[in-house]
Parts: structure tokens; sequence; C-alpha cells
């Protein structure tokens, strides 16, 4: 598989674009000027700037942080061949629904998510309010460093559905889930639930 095989790359997180781009300048890769890029937020868009320079390339976004979100784009622009960076810890859903738009699309495993070890000090000034998980490895982090892990008073927030699941299955309390309707944002669901803690 070279990287040159495909038109679109399709952008789920920032470390997925450093990992991309800092592959393709080990293998001495150029990028073509005409590649497009498909993110799932505006945020990690504007991030490619870091690599390219934004306004010479064509780059879409969603608008939710739902891949589900992206999709129709994606759809609008069916002919591309659309590769897919992602970390060992993944499940199929994306591929499944790129195969339900019939898209040509190839995942590939670029980079590893690896969880902390705490230190015993750490361990025991353990003290926050909120703890916020963007993935699975995140919960799974958790549950490896805290075995004894009480949530008491602390808050748990998810990104997610996957997260969500991870946080339920591994019996903590959910205080906040993004993205939803009315909340697309981490950053949005966050202010929402401050407003209401102190009111």
């Amino acid at each position: 598989m070279s990287i040159l095989d495909y038109t679109a790359i399709v952008f789920t997180s920032r470390h997925a674009i450093d990992h991309f781009f800092n592959m393709a300048k080990e293998l001495r890769v150029n990028i073509p000027e005409d590649m497009k890029y498909f993110c799932v937020t505006e945020t990690i868009a504007l991030y490619i700037q870091k690599y390219v320079q934004y306004r010479k390339r064509k780059v879409f976004f969603g608008e939710t942080g739902r891949v589900d979100d992206l999709v129709p784009t994606m759809v609008k622009h069916k002919t591309e061949k659309y590769l897919v960076p992602m970390s060992d810890v993944h499940n199929d859903s994306l591929a499944n629904l790129l195969d339900s738009k019939k898209l040509i699309h190839k995942e590939c495993v670029m980079y590893k998510t690896v969880s902390n070890n705490f230190s015993e000090e750490e361990v025991k000034n353990f003290d926050y309010d909120m703890l916020i998980f963007f993935s699975p490895a995140g919960i799974e982090s958790l549950t490896k460093n805290f075995p004894n892990f009480k949530q008491g008073e602390i808050a748990i927030a998810t990104f997610g559905p996957t997260t969500a699941k991870a946080a339920k299955e591994a019996g903590l309390r959910l205080d906040i889930e993004a993205p939803s309707e009315k909340y697309p944002s981490m950053t949005g669901a966050l202010q929402h639930y401050l407003i209401e803690k102190q009111g």
C-alpha cells in the first residue's frame, strides 16, 4: 500500500495528523497539492496548517464532531479513494459506515495508544473533581492504574458513544456525555454542566 494510491485522507484526531505527516516525511513521500482532507471537527481541520498551506488544500470538516456528520460530505466526493489513519485501539464502526455508503476506503494503523503508568506518589495524591475520557483506552488506563477506584463525588465526562459504553461497562456513573444534539462539543457540554452546578 502506498499513501499516493489515495486521493483523500480522513482525520479523526490531531494525533492522526501528526503521525500521518511524520510518516510521509520519513518515507520521503511528497503529498500532492490536490490531496483532499476530511476532518471530524474544524479544530482538527485547522491543525493541518501545521504541515501544509491550508488555503492551497481542499479541507472539509463536520459540524458536530461525529463521523456520521462528515460522511454526507464524503459521499458528495464518491470517486475519492479514502485513507483513514488510526490508532491500534479502534473498532470497525467507521469502516462499516463507509462500506454502507459504498465509499472506497482503507483503514491503516499508524500509531499506538498506550496508557501512562502512574507512580505510587501520583496514585496516593489522586484528587480530581472531574475525569474526562475521549477514548475507551482512557477508561482502560483508569481501571489498570487504579484497580480500587471509587468514583464517589468525582464527575465523569466521556466523548463518543464507544467511550460512554466503556465507562458504563466499567461501572462508572456518567455525568456528561458528548457529543449530543444539544451539545456537539465537549466544551459546550462542560460549560452547561458547570453552569448547572453553580446555579
